[in-house]
């Protein structure tokens, strides 16, 4: 047990070596591609209230070191235990800790996209809201769920189905690119900090490793996610580095890694 522990303490220190070279020469290549310059009004498109503390917290949080105006477009109030009301309310409060203002929040709350892993929604019709949301803001950033929907929910997957389609027939303004968020194996999800390395050496378009600072934040709003009251259960543990999903082909989403330091 002694020589395990001595091994995951040295593997710590070699990949925590690594992230201060390594994330200062990503930062500064990414910015030179425009690709995460400072300025750029990022749409982050989710399914439910919690998806924003539970998948793509250090997303926000990282974009928010890089001075994006991020905005937020939830496509259900999360009522599927009938309590969207008091979801919508703590999705305000979440975004209000991730530093994303009331002004800039948009919840969709009707029939068309119940909150529901067993009703697939309209892709024309998803992507038809967003291209209006998109034009309407002037964005020129989208972030994400990917193919597998983080979780495999549904509703996860139709965000992709729709940006994705968007993107194949070029509807988009251009300039704007879009990032998604990798899904991971069940075993990375659980790895925390020895998944680090792996994170760092897989090939990905953009990496966000969080300060401690930036992970406290994040575990305030993931808290209330935990919450009896709600009486749903959370998708994942905790915001987590994902795990290559597709190939990347011309026209289609880019991928996004985030990786949580604690």
């Amino acid at each position: 047990m002694e020589v395990v522990g001595l091994v995951c303490v040295v593997a710590a220190l070699l990949a925590w070596g690594f992230w201060i070279w390594d994330s200062s020469e990503r930062t500064k290549s990414q910015k030179q591609a425009g690709l995460l310059g400072a300025g750029r009004r990022t749409l982050l498109v989710i399914a439910h209230p919690d998806d924003e503390a539970m998948f793509f917290a250090p997303t926000v949080l990282g974009l928010a070191r890089l001075e994006h105006q991020v905005s937020l477009l939830c496509f259900s109030a999360g009522n599927y235990y009938n309590q969207g009301e008091i979801r919508k309310k703590e999705l305000l409060q979440s975004c209000d800790v991730l530093g994303i203002p009331p002004s800039s929040v948009m919840i969709i709350d009707n029939r068309d996209f119940p909150d529901d892993p067993g009703v697939q929604w309209d892709t024309e019709l998803v992507a038809s809201i967003l291209l209006q949301h998109v034009e309407a803001n002037d964005i020129n950033l989208v972030v994400t769920f990917d193919a597998g929907g983080v979780s495999g929910h549904s509703n996860h997957v139709a965000l992709y189905a729709a940006v994705r389609a968007l993107r194949s027939e070029r509807k988009l303004p251009e300039g704007c690119p879009v990032l998604t968020l990798q899904s991971v194996n069940l075993l990375r999800k659980y790895l925390s900090l020895l998944d680090l390395p792996w994170s760092l050496l897989h090939s990905h378009d953009v990496l966000f490793v969080l300060t401690s600072a930036e992970v406290a934040r994040a575990k305030v709003r993931m808290a209330s996610s935990w919450s009896p009251r709600l009486r749903s259960v959370p998708q994942t543990p905790a915001p987590q580095s994902p795990a290559p999903a597709e190939a990347r082909t011309e026209g289609l989403p880019r991928r996004l890694s985030v990786c949580p330091w604690v």
